[in-house]
């Protein structure tokens, strides 16, 4: 047990301590609430602040502007129209509010890969067989 706990352990990328790392950030649970509390205090800076800059949050929040970009990627946050700071698609660079994907490059790529999948599948190869009617699936016997 000792040894599956020493496995798991992390040094928290904020304060360097040791912890017991499970998952998201490579965060110590006391950092990890310290920057909770820092992206309420950014949601709550930006929704009092409409058109504020990347800069202006970061400095007068005291956090630095990966962690607000962060917010916006993994969208925890979103811009308001005319917002100063700027987000693009990463696929096609077209401004976006929140996340890494436009809606028109989300449906692009939906699509793609329904083709893909749909292309790739045939009855022959598909290990169930199926019918129009049936409900269940069963595995082929060879």
């Amino acid at each position: 047990m000792v040894r599956d706990m020493a496995l798991n352990a992390q040094a928290c990328k904020r304060c360097g301590k040791l912890f017991n790392y499970i998952s998201g950030d490579k965060l110590c649970p006391i950092c990890r609430e310290e920057m909770e509390a820092k992206f309420q205090e950014v949601k709550k800076y930006i929704l009092d602040h409409p058109g504020v800059s990347m800069t202006e949050v970061s400095e007068a929040c005291d956090v630095q502007s990966t962690w607000i970009q962060k917010w916006l990627r993994e969208e925890r946050l979103e811009l308001t129209e005319g917002s100063a700071i700027t987000l693009d698609c990463e696929s096609c660079g077209a401004p976006i509010r929140s996340g890494r994907l436009c809606n028109k490059c989300i449906d692009k790529f939906k699509a793609a890969a329904g083709n893909y999948v749909r292309s790739n599948r045939s009855s022959e190869d598909d290990p169930y067989q199926r019918s129009a009617s049936a409900k269940m699936r069963f595995l082929q016997n060879d």
